[in-house]
């Protein structure tokens, strides 16, 4: 480990502080892959695709909640990170048909960007949550989040729509 992260940890934070968030983000990020690799065995559909950022929305609650907002700054960054990581989302999920049924495609790209988004976020958090309060950092990562998830999931719902189109225009018997 880095002096500078021990220093960090060691002197302002309560070590339990920085090991249980990283803890539930591994959980989080493991149940989240295990969650894909089991969708990917089942046919999709247009409410399979839209259901997580319509479920994630509600988080946007949370905003109501004045010391989550962050600056109008930190917005535009967490919203441009989260759009960056989605285009790499995007250009990997692929589709194929199978059985007259539209699947998602595994993707070994997928378990990486997860860890990598992990890796990303607990550096991060380390790093710069000690300057941010933990509040609005959490106000930030939602927004990353939604920020790559939305963008990703309405490219998924268009290809799966011109798939389906294709699909029932030339029906296999």
């Amino acid at each position: 480990m880095n002096a500078y992260v021990r220093v960090i940890i060691m002197e302002d934070t309560n070590w339990v502080l920085v090991v249980i968030p990283i803890v539930i983000a591994a959980l989080m990020g493991s149940a989240a892959l295990i969650i894909r690799m089991k969708a990917a065995k089942r046919p999709t559909s247009a409410r399979r695709i839209m259901i997580p950022p319509l479920a994630m929305s509600t988080g946007a609650l949370m905003f109501l909640y004045e010391p989550t907002r962050p600056p109008l700054f930190y917005v535009i960054e967490a919203v441009v990170v989260g759009f960056i990581f989605s285009l790499i989302l995007i250009y990997t999920s692929k589709f194929e048909i199978r059985d007259g049924d539209i699947y998602l495609k595994r993707s070994k790209a997928f378990a990486y960007i997860l860890v990598i988004l992990l890796l990303v976020r607990i550096v991060f958090r380390l790093v710069v949550g000690q300057n941010i309060d933990p509040a609005e950092l959490s106000g930030m990562f939602f927004i990353l989040a939604f920020s790559m998830l939305l963008p990703w999931r309405i490219a998924m719902l268009r290809r799966y729509a011109k798939l389906k189109q294709n699909l029932n225009q030339y029906p296999t018997s």
